[in-house]
């Protein structure tokens, strides 16, 4: 490398900004007959992909509490946020005013229990449940995929445990 292409490679390392930190929620449910999860999923207002609720952070609230807000203001889900994150990944977004900004969104999982019939962004969305290869499939972002695909996993090793506990609890154990 020469050094005039070394200086010009300091310079844009430089002036490139870090990620924006943004905050977003996998969204799931448990259908009750066949304890089938279910990942909620909607599409961007720009673009029209296929994303999960996130934004940006605010003042006083935790990671993990700005992303059950972004939840119910996007989609009208309720219901019980993890405090722990599940990962990250990373996306490209235009702003308003056309400039392009690299973000970074750290995801926590939401058990919901409430929709609402009326929130924030009603009607500016498309909302769908769906199965988590189905979200997996639709979604743009690898890194967003890979966190879809680990969480199923997740989840069904806690519902693996949960059956085996249930079964356990209902079982008498003999007396000798």
């Amino acid at each position: 490398m020469t050094l005039l292409a070394r200086l010009a490679s300091d310079v844009q390392l430089m002036f490139r900004r870090p990620p924006r930190q943004q905050y977003g929620a996998i969204c799931y449910r448990v259908k009750k007959k066949s304890g089938e999860v279910e990942v909620l999923l909607m599409t961007s207002r720009d673009t029209g992909r296929w994303v999960i609720p996130k934004g940006w952070p605010m003042t006083g609230k935790c990671a993990h509490e700005v992303a059950a807000q972004e939840a119910f203001e996007e989609a009208g889900v309720r219901g019980a946020v993890e405090t722990e994150t599940l990962g990250a990944y990373s996306y490209s977004k235009v702003l308003r005013d056309g400039v392009q900004v690299a973000c970074k969104v750290q995801v926590y999982a939401l058990e919901v229990t409430d929709i609402a019939k009326n929130f924030k962004e009603k009607g500016e969305r498309r909302i769908e449940w769906v199965s988590f290869d189905e979200a997996a499939g639709r979604v743009r972002e690898p890194e967003l995929r890979g966190l879809l695909l680990a969480f199923k996993r997740k989840m069904t090793e806690r519902l693996s445990a949960k059956a085996i506990k249930q079964g356990l609890a209902g079982k008498q154990i003999p007396a000798e």
